[in-house]
């Protein structure tokens, strides 16, 4: 039931940053926003670390656990987050969130494949119901007999690789948890172990989640830093410009501390309870969670339509894991 608690509450957490998200991304741009959010996440960890482990970085790792950790980075973080928050740009974090709900069975597949996690005909049903639900929300009425999107097809594409990108990078932290884990026993320790010297001692198993979200973090940091360099002959030009806006430096900061800090550390904790199936579940209610605050904060028009398709993207992420 932990687990299942836990994942709620990262649903909602990740309905708060995706708000954010789009808010800073369309004012910084993607990549510095991403870099600017990483290093303020990376500061918060290692407070975090500091306080409950003694050390502000991550200990009692092995080279397992960094491979499979900075493969997740890689994935989730580097490719995955750039295209999340191009997809904000392009179609708000609405659509954009109703396109993550492809993390599930994403997850579920992966899951399947490398940690031989059960995949039944219902999740096989259930992956045509999201996609259904999709297609609902994003197509307009036909004309002349052809189906239009009312989206960009570039922000669809950066939308369904982040939502693929977020699936894969779970299983694969949730393989860097257990490499992990595995490695505190080489270390003669157990997950409940409370390190004494710590200012604010808590069992490892509450604070490790947080240190492979600081791996996780580095790689998705140096990823972010490269693809700016690379990509812009004034990287640096674009960064002052991004920590001189005030508006969107807020923006980040909320978006971290809902997202790469409290978000991403917890679902990792909440896979540790719960399959990882269950809980892409209950982060998938997002879409259907960001509808209201949408019309809100965006004064974006809602339609009926666009309601029924994310609740049905949801039902069918929902049959996955029967």
């Amino acid at each position: 039931m932990i687990g299942e608690v836990i994942s709620l509450f990262v649903a909602v957490s990740l309905t708060a940053t995706a708000l954010f998200a789009e808010v800073g991304s369309k004012r910084m741009g993607s990549l510095p926003f991403n870099a600017v959010r990483m290093t303020m996440s990376l500061a918060m960890l290692a407070l975090t670390l500091w306080l409950t482990m003694g050390y502000p970085y991550p200990r009692y790792t092995d080279g397992a656990t960094w491979l499979w950790l900075v493969i997740s980075g890689i994935v989730g973080y580097t490719i995955g987050d750039y295209c999340l928050m191009q997809g904000y740009i392009m179609i708000g974090s609405r659509f954009g969130q109703l396109f993550m709900t492809l993390s599930a069975p994403t997850a579920a597949i992966v899951g399947w494949l490398l940690l031989g996690e059960n995949m039944s005909t219902l999740a096989i049903i259930g992956m045509f119901v999201t996609l259904c639900g999709i297609a609902i929300s994003i197509l307009s009425k036909p004309q002349n007999g052809h189906f239009q999107t009312k989206l960009p097809s570039k922000g669809i594409f950066f939308a369904v690789m982040a939502g693929v990108c977020q699936g894969v990078g779970l299983v694969i932290s949730k393989m860097g948890m257990e490499h992990y884990y595995t490695s505190l026993q080489i270390h003669g320790l157990t997950p409940d172990f409370t390190p004494s010297y710590a200012l604010v001692p808590l069992p490892l198993n509450i604070s490790i989640p947080f240190a492979a979200t600081m791996i996780r973090g580095m790689i998705g940091l140096a990823g972010f830093l490269l693809l700016l360099f690379l990509c812009s002959k004034d990287a640096i030009l674009q960064l002052r410009h991004a920590i001189a806006d005030r508006k969107a430096m807020w923006a980040a900061a909320l978006s971290m501390l809902f997202g790469p800090f409290l978000g991403v550390s917890l679902s990792l904790l909440a896979t540790l309870y719960t399959s990882t199936g269950i809980a892409q579940t209950l982060f998938a209610l997002t879409p259907v969670l960001i509808i209201l605050p949408s019309t809100w904060f965006f004064h974006q028009k809602i339609t009926a339509r666009e309601v029924i398709g994310a609740v049905i993207s949801v039902m069918g992420v929902s049959l996955f894991f029967f």
